[in-house]
């Protein structure tokens, strides 16, 4: 079997945390690790980690570089690009013909798909359900995960259950699909107790799903037989359409696995709740919290300290550079937020402070007419690209680890508490020969102090 993480998401619902620059697949929301390394090691205990791969998007393949390579060096390369965004149905073909002509992977191959920013617990009951699935596959079955509600959730599709799929092994055929409910009808969900939430995960054998692109999705299936460089050639013009639309809701192989297990797609602050224990207060803490008197509220804080009196049913979101507050409830008209500022074109919607790059990051420390101010992070034994800049200048401060700078044509070593200066219009390249994180920072003055003012002339990255 082979397991694929769909992490093409561009999700704003937990903003500010979450933006386009740095969506919720990459955040640490419940410990030290995000959302996709923790899909990646619960995965790894159903196939071994060669049979995992990430499919996403060229904005974020140095993310899942980065967050795949934390989990071991050896899966960096374990990433398949989709070319545009054209949501899941489109995604899993293009997942199907790589498996098909990158891995030789046959037809009775088992497919499993799951969503890259989800929580599950406990890891070892999630993996006995997923050998489960696999076994109602070969049947020949298209199984989907259903969880058990534990509530009237409006925020989630349902799946109703009928009778027993083949092979059976615990699946039973869909009866239906539902849309997100009004409460009422999902207080009706909840006492039927054959209802159960969309998980967004799928396992499927090869033949079985190309077969039912074929009965329900032609525009798609038309473009199987191609090669995989040229589906990707012409990827843009799949349709764009859920793998729900697509063939589950239309395919008589549909099945459901019910799962009873501790699951949260994390789709607002509001299910906070659910995946960090609350304090004797019901108060969800992340950060320097000191909360006096406050109840039921979450609160969570990056570097500087909240500090709340007397507060009830809130939600406080603090960044760097934005500050949410809402009332426990409201958290799903974040999305109103967002669009409000995309309309305003305000760049808090897509950037962070912080920004990461395949070298390292950068951090935005201040700025204003005619400057900026820059804290930069390399990682050990990478180069930034050799490049120039037509509009600003820049002072270089290290402050951490030992700078190998070239500027024209002169390369030099730099250590902590020494500086160097890059005229306008010079080629200049920033690496880091050392075996510790090289810190600096600088600091840029010019007319324009644009991320676009910049000239690659060889980049270690494919970026020049």
């Amino acid at each position: 079997m082979k397991a694929v993480i769909l992490a093409g998401g561009s999700g704003t619902r937990l903003w500010p945390v979450s933006r386009y620059g740095l969506p919720k697949q990459f955040i640490k929301l419940n410990g030290g690790k995000s959302l996709l390394c923790q899909t990646v090691e619960r995965l790894a205990a159903v196939v071994p980690l060669r049979d995992i791969f990430v499919i996403t998007n060229d904005d974020y393949r140095f993310h899942v570089q980065a967050d795949l390579r934390s989990v071991s060096p050896d899966m960096e390369n374990n990433v398949i690009l989709e070319p545009v965004g054209r949501n899941t149905a489109p995604a899993i073909a293009l997942v199907i013909k790589y498996c098909q002509e990158k891995l030789k992977c046959g037809k009775d191959e088992v497919v499993f798909i799951c969503p890259s920013d989800h929580i599950i617990e406990p890891v070892e009951k999630f993996a006995r359900y997923a050998k489960q699935a696999e076994g109602a596959a070969k049947a020949g079955s298209i199984v989907t995960f259903g969880i058990k509600p534990s509530r009237p959730e409006t925020g989630y599709g349902y799946i109703k259950k009928g009778g027993k799929a083949a092979g059976n092994g615990g699946v039973f055929r869909v009866e239906k699909f539902a849309e997100k409910p009004n409460l009422k009808t999902a207080e009706k969900y909840l006492a039927a107790g054959s209802y159960y939430w969309n998980s967004g995960m799928f396992a499927f054998t090869i033949g079985t799903m190309l077969a039912e692109f074929k009965a329900y999705s032609p525009e798609i299936s038309r473009k199987m037989p191609q090669t995989l460089a040229r589906m990707i050639a012409d990827f843009k013009n799949m349709p764009s359409i859920s793998i729900d639309y697509a063939v589950m809701e239309k395919s008589r192989k549909a099945a459901v696995l019910p799962i009873d297990i501790l699951w949260s797609d994390v789709g607002s602050w509001d299910s906070l709740h659910e995946v960090i224990k609350p304090d004797l207060d019901g108060n969800v803490k992340v950060g320097d919290i000191l909360a006096l008197d406050t109840k039921r509220t979450i609160m969570m804080g990056e570097k500087r300290l909240i500090s709340t009196i007397g507060l009830k049913d809130l939600i406080i979101i603090d960044t760097a550079d934005a500050l949410l507050v809402a009332r426990r409830g409201q958290a799903q008209r974040v999305k109103e937020v967002v669009d409000a500022l995309k309309e305003r074109k305000r760049k808090e919607v897509v950037e962070h402070t912080t920004t990461y790059r395949p070298w390292g990051s950068y951090t935005i420390l201040e700025e204003g007419p005619r400057y900026k101010i820059k804290r930069i992070v390399v990682k050990p034994t990478q180069k930034l690209s050799h490049q120039l800049h037509y509009h600003r200048s820049e002072h270089w401060i290290i402050v951490k680890g030992t700078a190998k700078v070239t500027i024209g044509k002169k390369a030099s070593i730099i250590h902590e508490n020494e500086s160097t200066y890059v005229p306008k219009s010079t080629e200049h390249r920033l690496e880091n020969p050392g075996k510790v994180p090289l810190e600096m920072i600088e600091v840029q003055n010019g007319e324009y102090v644009g991320e676009d003012d910049i000239v690659r002339y060889t980049d270690n990255y494919g970026r020049a």
